[in-house]
């Protein structure tokens, strides 16, 4: 018996529609694309047009097969891939894979994936929109160019294995160009003084900043260091403090927006620890499971449905004071927030996280319970607090000190999506009332440089440059770091690595559009008129790739290799053959190689390389290395053993590689499997250790693979007293290992 035949990417995708669906449909995976540019050549016919080349992967020719067979027998085929351009991109190679029937083939789309939103885009389907596929092709193509071209050139200029892109190469001047200013910054010494008082009467107590001399707002560098500081805390001895004014003045704080793509993956970085990439997965499995509208848009719209739900849910549970009389909207600051037309959401207003808690798995959870309380307060009224401003003169000097404060008199929103404010709560203060001085305190400070990009920051930046849409900011950031251009340092940030500064200064002297910010960003916005049908795909691809191909010959005369890689001495001599060693710097960065190239090809890791980055060894500790091995020889072949530096820290290696391969562990690696003393609580057979992964530190029991348990922090060997789980030593004082848990010391 034939049926409707339903194609989507992905098996989760097909099983939560399977469940909607009668015995009429058969819902299939395509598993993703089944159609791709080949990877072994450009697949690009320059000469006709652009024209791209696809084949079907090895891995996709079974799907394709079982795929084209259903096809035939079936009464019609509906295509319901995602409904960006992407998504639209996946239809159409599907279409053209299995040579569908135009009038058979139908294509569908919808925001969420529920009983619903199924049926009426059955009951709506359209033809498949060659304009979003254009787009698709076109940044497709732009980027494999690119891609193709340069990636030999950096290659034979730079360091074998190197890669560039359209996008990522922008992402990475970036943090360039960042690290270069916290590189470059000096920072300045300053100091504030600070007056302890309290209310003669009832005792209470607060505290106030410096704020005024002889009347003028003090700057914050004005006191310079702390011979001014004192100075002005003998000038203050025996002075009466007397409130001056006291304003206060009832504010509005009112709720942020739904989430978009950006602003999920932004607070969900800084809320839950998640980089761009976990976040957008996660959403993914949130949005095939049916329990969010689909994440990747830059809408703030929420639909009629979801407005009505979330004010019934709020009336219900909250009571009438939480709800708006009217729906409250959002205006978008993005121009092109068209491909998708509602901004994150759960699908479902009262289905609430600890509802639906026993359904999701890993950190689906934490992220649908962020997505719900953002959606549900961006319709609650606006917390009201009391801000309150106490100016406090020290009578008989010329100085003057100001404490800020606030008093939260309705939560609003809050109740729901709790942010957390630094200002303080202070006493009942009147005008004119004296103040009695505890103490007055002198404190130091330097000023800080910028602070490297979280994945929430350099989202923020990308957005703002225009580079980039919703769909590509996660996967630019992973391809970035899995190119070895970036690493995370130990407070997750992203460090350039040495060859990102050699690439980026290169691309910024010889290839300067390849990352320019508004080159970069006018191209996105070509892309965006390709898709609305205000432009034709090859024109677009022909201006930018004559100038660059013309560019990119020149340049392979005229650049180099040894002008852009200088090489470095050292004080290293080549263990085979007692030439000098020199440093060079490669696509994981520098090492030390023989100078007596090509007869001599031996290289070496140099110890200590970006210590501050990953925690691999030091100088001091290769040494001690070095001292406790001198004289080891291979129990596989008997040659004698080196010591080497891999991303992992320091281990031995045969000196007859290649005929040898044999490697030996360090025990003395001072940075791994270091004891914490701590029990593990999981299997309590093994001991909490320091380990080392591709990240960096991590702390994990040293039963691995029988228990695996591990944590992000070093335990203190307490437990929760909310929960029971380990405490940890975390950044920002001693916390719960569990997530969910919430707990500080």
């Amino acid at each position: 018996m034939s049926k409707n035949l339903i194609i989507v990417e992905s098996p989760t995708k097909a099983k939560t529609i399977t469940k909607f669906l009668g015995p009429d449909y058969k819902i299939e995976s395509s598993f993703g694309h089944i159609r791709d540019l080949p990877k072994s050549v450009m697949g690009i016919d320059m000469a006709n047009g652009f024209t791209p080349k696809y084949v079907i992967p090895a891995k996709s020719k079974k799907t394709v097969a079982k795929l084209k067979d259903l096809a035939k027998k079936a009464t019609s085929v509906i295509l319901a891939s995602d409904e960006d351009r992407e998504g639209e991109a996946i239809a159409w190679h599907l279409a053209e894979a299995l040579n569908l029937d135009k009038k058979k083939t139908k294509r569908i789309v919808f925001h969420e994936i529920t009983k619903d939103a199924i049926l009426e885009a059955l009951n709506s389907p359209r033809q498949i929109d060659m304009k979003l596929v254009d787009a698709q092709q076109a940044r497709r193509i732009l980027d494999r160019l690119v891609g193709y071209e340069l990636s030999p050139f950096l290659w034979k200029k730079v360091a074998r294995g190197l890669s560039a892109g359209r996008v990522q190469s922008v992402a990475v001047r970036l943090i360039v160009e960042r690290e270069r200013q916290i590189k470059d910054f000096k920072p300045e010494e300053y100091w504030s003084v600070l007056a302890s008082l309290k209310k003669e009467k009832t005792g209470e107590e607060f505290i106030a900043a410096l704020n005024k001399i002889g009347g003028k707002t003090v700057d914050k560098l004005k006191i310079k260091n702390e011979k001014q500081a004192k100075k002005v805390l003998s000038e203050l001895k025996g002075a009466k403090y007397l409130a001056a004014r006291v304003e206060k003045k009832e504010t509005k704080k009112n709720p942020p927006a739904p989430f978009t793509t950006s602003t999920l993956q932004q607070t969900a970085n800084r809320w839950l620890g998640f980089s761009a990439k976990q976040t957008m997965t996660v959403a993914q499995q949130l949005y095939e499971k049916g329990f969010i509208t689909y994440m990747r848009t830059d809408s703030l719209n929420l639909s009629g449905k979801f407005l009505s739900e979330a004010k019934d849910y709020l009336k219900e549970n909250l009571g009438e004071k939480y709800c708006l009389p009217s729906p409250r909207a959002f205006k978008t600051k993005s121009k092109n927030a068209q491909e998708a037309h509602e901004a994150i959401r759960p699908t479902e207003a009262a289905r609430t996280p600890d509802s639906v808690k026993s359904s999701l798995v890993g950190g689906q959870y934490r992220l649908y319970k962020l997505i719900w309380q953002r959606a549900l307060a961006s319709q609650m009224p606006a917390a009201i607090v009391d801000a309150t401003v106490i100016d406090v003169d020290a009578q008989g000097t010329a100085y003057q000190f100001r404490a800020t404060g606030q008093v939260l008199q309705f939560d609003g929103y809050l109740k729901i999506y709790p942010e957390k404010s630094k200002e303080m709560q202070l006493p009942e203060v009147k005008e004119k009332e004296e103040l009695d001085l505890i103490k007055l305190d002198d404190q130091q400070h330097f000023t800080k440089p910028p602070a490297r990009y979280s994945d929430a920051g350099l989202v923020k930046a990308l957005e703002r440059y225009g580079i980039g849409r919703p769909s590509t900011y996660a996967p630019t950031i992973a391809t970035i770091e899995a190119r070895n251009y970036v690493t995370r340092d130990e407070n997750k940030k992203l460090a350039p690595t040495d060859i990102a500064f050699v690439v980026i200064d290169l691309l910024v002297k010889h290839f300067s559009e390849i990352v320019d910010y508004k080159f970069t960003a006018d191209m996105e916005n070509n892309l965006d008129d390709i898709a609305e049908g205000k432009t034709e795909w090859q024109p677009v691809i022909e201006n930018f790739y004559d100038p660059f191909h013309d560019n990119l010959t020149n340049k392979y005369q005229e650049i180099d290799k040894n002008k852009i890689m200088p090489e470095e001495k050292s004080n290293e001599k080549c263990d085979k053959c007692g030439a000098a060693m020199i440093i060079k710097t490669g696509r994981y960065g520098k090492f030390l190689a023989c100078s007596a190239f090509p007869d001599c090809k031996n290289i070496k890791s140099m110890p200590g390389t970006d210590k501050d980055k990953d925690g691999r060894a030091d100088n001091k500790e290769i040494e001690e290395i070095q001292k406790k091995y001198e004289g080891e020889t291979c129990e596989k072949c008997g040659s004698p053993m080196a010591i080497k530096v891999g991303r992992y820290g320091p281990f031995l290696a045969c000196t007859a590689f290649p005929k040898c391969r044999n490697l030996k562990n360090i025990k003395e690696n001072q940075t791994a499997n270091k004891s914490t003393g701590v029990h593990c609580p999981a299997c309590e057979k093994g001991e909490i250790v320091q380990k080392r992964g591709r990240k960096g530190i991590f702390y994990a029991c040293n039963q691995y693979p029988d228990c695996k348990t591990a944590f992000w922090a070093k335990p203190t060997g307490e437990k929760c007293p909310d929960c029971g789980a380990l405490l940890v030593e975390a950044k920002d004082g001693v916390k719960c290992s569990n997530k969910d848990c919430g707990y500080k010391k």
